[in-house]
């Protein structure tokens, strides 16, 4: 990958700009400020549209503001297992891992994507607008370990490419056996020609790709593939789409389902918490916390009555103020209103009843089992 430069290019009206920019608006995008970063939320085709893209053919995606971290060293694993709840000991060169930064009140800094190289040399990518606060994270807490972090974000774009199509459509424009590469697993190799680094991994619920590469190739391997993948019926997606997507998936999002004040087990996500590790930041509170038993936790529900109840809108439960919705949206492919929330521990149980306050007006919500999609295997 290229050097990285002295800053992101940044347009007029002050937000940071991928690679893409001028082609997002060449195709008719609707561009919003997410996370400081100028983004594409639609295109023409509109969400829906490009929602059912995904799941029944392939879609596209500039995911370009996600935050690429390094860290090497004799001592690099040593400093992963110290900052993050999962265990990086049981990576193989090779292989990914979900995992989360957590603060010493076992809440979240971030939730991650933690890449092997090597022993010495493990790979992270970062939400988008917290990569400056995670990267000051790992650095603050890097003190007594023989291991260097980078941040290389300005090195890389990044393309996901995800629907049932995904790797045939990506299959003709690579040498590398796609189908060799597992789920959560990586490689690197060249796609239209270009170097990147591939990955089986994605924000959708669907099969699929990620490719990290070069700002300078973007343009190139983003449009091969739009070229190539017309026969599949591919479309360019938006967040908008990407947001959809991963809620019928049950895929968290910061600042939604989990942030500094929700921990890993209130965020439904014991399974990357792996607390017989010997240490690591806020052990001690989720250790504490699973003894004491958890008092609210994430749940997914279904709107029983007719309308959406959208991110933030207050739970009821024996009128009075219970908990809240954390994502809440229609569900383009399953036709329903759907959503996750934090409720109290004892209304979590599937078929649970409770009201959401919708401006004013009291929803009946039921809770359900997640994730609301799941994909054909």
């Amino acid at each position: 990958m290229a050097e990285p430069s002295e800053e992101f290019t940044v347009s007029p009206n002050g937000l940071k700009t991928t690679a893409l920019n001028e082609t997002h608006r060449r195709l008719g995008a609707r561009m919003i400020d997410f996370g400081g970063w100028e983004m594409p939320v639609q295109y023409p085709a509109g969400t829906i549209e490009e929602h059912l893209a995904v799941r029944r053919a392939v879609g596209i995606f500039d995911v370009s503001h996600m935050g690429e971290l390094e860290v090497r060293g004799p001592q690099a694993l040593d400093l992963v297992q110290h900052l993050t709840c999962n265990d990086a000991s049981k990576l193989a060169d090779g292989q990914i891992q979900y995992s989360a930064l957590t603060l010493p009140n076992g809440a979240f800094v971030d939730d991650i994507l933690v890449h092997r190289f090597a022993s010495d040399h493990y790979f992270i990518c970062v939400n988008a607008s917290n990569t400056d606060k995670d990267f000051a994270w790992i650095s603050s807490n890097a003190g007594g370990f023989e291991a260097e972090v980078a941040n290389l974000s300005q090195n890389y774009s990044q393309l996901a490419v995800q629907g049932p199509q995904a790797l045939p459509l990506l299959q003709a424009l690579t040498s590398t056996a796609l189908d060799e590469i597992r789920y959560y697993w990586f490689s690197t190799g060249t796609v239209a020609e270009t170097a990147c680094l591939i990955t089986r991994t994605g924000y959708t619920g669907e099969d699929g790709f990620e490719l990290y590469c070069d700002p300078s190739d973007t343009i190139k391997l983003w449009e091969r593939i739009l070229e190539a993948g017309q026969p599949y019926g591919i479309l360019p997606c938006g967040l908008a789409a990407r947001n959809t997507l991963r809620l019928e998936a049950k895929m968290a999002l910061y600042g939604h389902e989990i942030d500094d004040q929700i921990t890993v087990l209130e965020a439904d996500l014991g399974w990357i918490c792996k607390l017989d590790k010997p240490e690591f930041i806020g052990r001690d509170r989720l250790i504490a916390q699973r003894a004491e038993g958890v008092k609210r936790r994430l749940a997914g529900f279904e709107v029983i009555d007719k309308g959406i109840a959208r991110d933030h809108y207050p739970v009821i439960i024996d009128d009075q103020e219970a908990g809240f919705v954390t994502s809440g949206s229609p569900a383009p492919y399953l036709k329903k209103n759907i959503g996750l929330a934090m409720l109290p521990i004892d209304k979590t149980a599937i078929g649970t009843r409770f009201q959401i306050d919708v401006r004013g007006r009291r929803l009946t919500a039921e809770v359900v089992a997640t994730p609301f999609y799941r994909r054909p295997r």
